[in-house]
């Protein structure tokens, strides 16, 4: 989807999803260069995030209390083993291994997560250890494949707006749609 359908959408819906969101910021990072048109698009975008015309939609109104269990455990479990052993393990990587093998347990509420991580607690705790096991096994077997890789980042609405911002500044610094340089108006 090009940046001008994102943003016309957006317009349209009154809100940016974190979908739409990670595309524009996609479209940016692997074009050569922007088009006028993407750039003005960008602009209105802008504009419209800064009026409140259109949200950006926050990324998550629900947690899945599986994640903070298993961070919990796979960060004790590489501290002790970058202590004893001097190797630097990637707990990104060893949590989405485990995550991906294990259930999810989502709560939209403190109490259904409280009830969520005591339920985990009880039934779920040998099976989450197992994984985070089988996770580490794995990281520590595997060559680097691609060092080149980039980290996945969260971005809230101000870093999404900081983010436009910068991108025209920096593909576009001398671009500036002034009053009487407006594309659809016809000069007599």
């Amino acid at each position: 989807m090009s940046i001008q359908k994102i943003v016309e959408q957006a317009l349209l819906d009154g809100h940016l999803t974190p979908v739409m969101e990670a595309e524009v910021s996609r479209i940016c990072d692997t074009a050569s260069a922007l088009s006028v048109e993407e750039y003005m698009a960008l602009d209105k975008l802008m504009g419209a995030l800064l009026t409140g015309q259109v949200v950006a939609l926050p990324r998550k109104q629900f947690i899945n209390v599986m994640e903070e269990l298993v961070l919990t455990e796979a960060i004790a479990r590489v501290a002790e083993i970058e202590v004893t052993s001097g190797l630097k393990l990637d707990v990104g990587d060893i949590a989405a291994y485990a995550l991906n093998r294990l259930p999810p347990l989502y709560a939209t509420t403190e109490e259904g997560a409280n009830y969520q991580s005591q339920r985990a607690s009880l039934e779920l705790q040998q099976l989450i250890s197992e994984q985070i096991e089988q996770a580490i096994a794995r990281n520590l077997d595997r060559p680097e494949f691609f060092p080149e890789r980039q980290a996945i980042s969260k971005t809230s609405g101000n870093e999404l707006l900081k983010n436009v911002s910068t991108l025209l500044q920096a593909y576009a610094p001398d671009f500036e749609q002034s009053s009487g340089s407006d594309p659809d108006s016809k000069s007599s």
